[in-house]
């Protein structure tokens, strides 16, 4: 089994990234394989709606210049996806918009290619406007016909610098019982 974990933020290492490697490692321990892409420094534009994906039904976009069909490629291939951004004005950031955006189109062209994998978001944030990116993360998953997994909490982290996340213990927590409770549904999914 694999999990692969999407940071949106702009910051490579930053708090997303160690909220997410937080609830990957707890996967890591049940044995399940895990990848993290970061997203920072690529360019990514979000959907033209050229519609080429409904066309083609490659499983890929047709705009080809970036890493979308590599996350496409990784996505295809998990049993789990976390998806993660920062709070950037009360939503998710522009590189996970454009992430959602295209793969999820790229998805729903397929037959909704994610369907029945697990998925959850996790959220970076300063002090306020998580929930909302929450939402738009978890759209995502719900619209693919995807298993939400839940954790202890919702999944969000407080903290403004690198590293400041790991401060907010109920933050860390909840990251650590969502990687428990992933790994979980997993299992349970693979027994049938």
């Amino acid at each position: 089994m694999k999990v692969v974990a999407f940071s949106g933020s702009a910051r490579k290492g930053g708090n997303t990234a160690t909220l997410l490697n937080t609830a990957l490692n707890e996967l890591s321990i049940q044995g399940i394989d895990t990848e993290l892409v970061e997203l920072s420094g690529q360019p990514i534009s979000g959907c033209i709606a050229c519609y080429q994906c409904f066309k083609n039904k490659d499983n890929r976009c047709a705009v080809g210049n970036d890493i979308i069909n590599d996350c496409l490629e990784k996505m295809i291939a998990a049993d789990g996806i976390l998806l993660g951004s920062p709070t950037y004005f009360a939503d998710v950031s522009a590189g996970m918009k454009a992430l959602i955006e295209r793969c999820g189109m790229v998805s729903r062209a397929n037959g909704d290619l994610f369907k029945r994998k697990a998925g959850a978001g996790v959220v970076a944030a300063r002090r306020a406007g998580a929930y909302q990116v929450f939402n738009s993360l978890n759209a995502f998953f719900l619209i693919g016909q995807m298993i939400v997994v839940g954790s202890s909490y919702w999944n969000i982290g407080i903290g403004r610098e690198p590293g400041e996340v790991t401060k907010d213990e109920e933050g860390m927590k909840t990251m650590r019982d969502l990687g428990r409770n992933m790994a979980w549904v997993l299992q349970k999914i693979k027994a049938e």
